[in-house]
């Protein structure tokens, strides 16, 4: 799959592992942080306009709303440059939420493309068939110029997952347990095709929450190959789509990685690395500060309905801050519509606007020195949430909330109803 993708794009034949080649990009996205670097690169060039404005995508999420005079300034000039370009795919404050949630759930993310963003999670979209990966600004601001970007061919690994996952286990604790077992380094620069019968059985939301992880151990992008789940996600949509590539039955891999996860429990990531990770069990009973669901990795509405259903008819424990984050303002107005809203607030659960803030620690949530916070994010580096002598532990957004009740890093079986 991921070759023919890259020999589609390329217009070779062929194309071999360990190949450099010349692709043609069919989306480019960037967004509020990246963006002034990025457009700053591109006045640089000397074009005057952008290959193709009809394939851009930008998207205001990062310091949402803007936090500083500095942040509105170059949401400022992005927004002049969105106007002088005539890019009509432009999410402003508001109107759009998450970048590489709003890229799939507007269809502008479709299988058997080439994606790039400004973003190193942009590898998110390949949970609908994509190839796609992040790349720094100035990168992007190229492909702004020419619509074209070089490519070392990365090998493939499968990561073959069977077994049908326990009730509050989901796909954050499987591609957790992944990591824990691969590392942060055991697919650096390979494409991770993700395979088997409890990825068939996902929905795109999990499947979504799968590859967006796989920057988490090093790959250039995660894969899933295009089935009926994903043509019933984009028809359910009423978005186009085109069914891109499958693997042939004889795919060789690099390597394959087999995996039951019958009786996986749920999985926590201790600080301060993604691979240090543990079932629940060994990390019971941790005291919290601070719980947080949101993210590009789980603010969707399968995750917003998981965490409600923890804390229906309960309260956050005092002393403990909740925080909800829906991923869009799409999922924002679903979860009005299905009374989850209500159910976190009445539960004493602060729920905020689609923002990546409190993931990167800029402007709301920010940890204090000495704090613990468990939260269902991608990153659990020294400082991601705030102080450097703070704690972040991830996990699902079931075990985040029942860690929330209970002041304690708790196994979500215990709450579910």
């Amino acid at each position: 799959m991921v070759e023919k993708i890259l020999c589609r794009v390329s217009g070779k034949g062929r194309v071999e592992p360990g190949e450099f080649i010349r692709a043609k990009v069919d989306k480019v996205m960037f967004h509020d942080l990246t963006g002034p670097l990025t457009v700053k690169a591109f006045k640089e060039i000397g074009v005057s306009k952008v290959w193709d404005p009809d394939r851009v995508v930008v998207v205001f999420d990062h310091l949402v709303p803007a936090n500083t005079e500095r942040a509105s300034l170059n949401q400022k000039f992005i927004r002049e440059f969105v106007r002088e370009q005539g890019i009509k795919a432009f999410y402003d404050i508001g109107r759009g939420g998450i970048c590489h949630q709003v890229m799939v759930e507007k269809g502008h993310a479709q299988p058997g493309e080439l994606i790039v963003g400004a973003d190193s999670h942009t590898c998110t979209y390949g949970a609908v068939g994509a190839f796609s990966t992040g790349m720094g600004a100035t990168d992007v601001a190229a492909i702004l110029a020419t619509g074209e970007t070089w490519l070392r061919v990365p090998e493939v690994v499968c990561m073959n997952v069977e077994g049908t996952l326990d009730e509050m286990v989901t796909p954050k604790d499987v591609i957790l347990s992944i990591i824990g077992s691969v590392t942060v380094s055991g697919a650096v620069y390979k494409a991770v095709v993700f395979r088997g019968s409890t990825v068939e059985s996902m929905s795109v939301a999990g499947r979504m929450t799968m590859c967006n992880m796989a920057v988490e151990m090093g790959a250039k992008t995660g894969m899933v190959e295009p089935d009926e789940v994903t043509r019933r996600f984009f028809e359910s949509r009423g978005l186009p789509y085109k069914p891109g590539f499958r693997s042939d039955p004889d795919a060789s891999f690099e390597e394959t990685y087999d995996f039951d996860f019958s009786n996986l429990e749920p999985q926590v990531a201790c600080p301060s690395s993604v691979d240090n990770v543990k079932p629940v069990s060994e990390v019971e009973g941790v005291p919290v500060d601070q719980a947080y669901i949101g993210s590009c990795t789980n603010g969707r509405l399968e995750d917003l309905r998981v965490a409600a259903r923890i804390v229906k008819g309960r309260r956050v424990k005092p002393g403990v801050r909740a925080l909800v984050v829906p991923a869009s303002q799409e999922v924002y107005r679903a979860a009005l519509r299905e009374g989850l809203i209500d159910i976190f607030i009445e539960a004493g659960v602060l729920v905020c606007n689609p923002t990546c803030g409190a993931c990167i620690g800029a402007h709301m949530g920010v940890l204090a020195e000495g704090e613990t916070c468990i939260a269902s994010i991608n990153r659990n580096f020294v400082g991601r949430m705030g102080s450097t002598k703070a704690k972040v532990y991830l996990a699902s957004p079931a075990t985040v909330m029942a860690s929330a009740v209970e002041g304690r890093i708790t196994d979500p079986r215990r709450l579910a109803s």
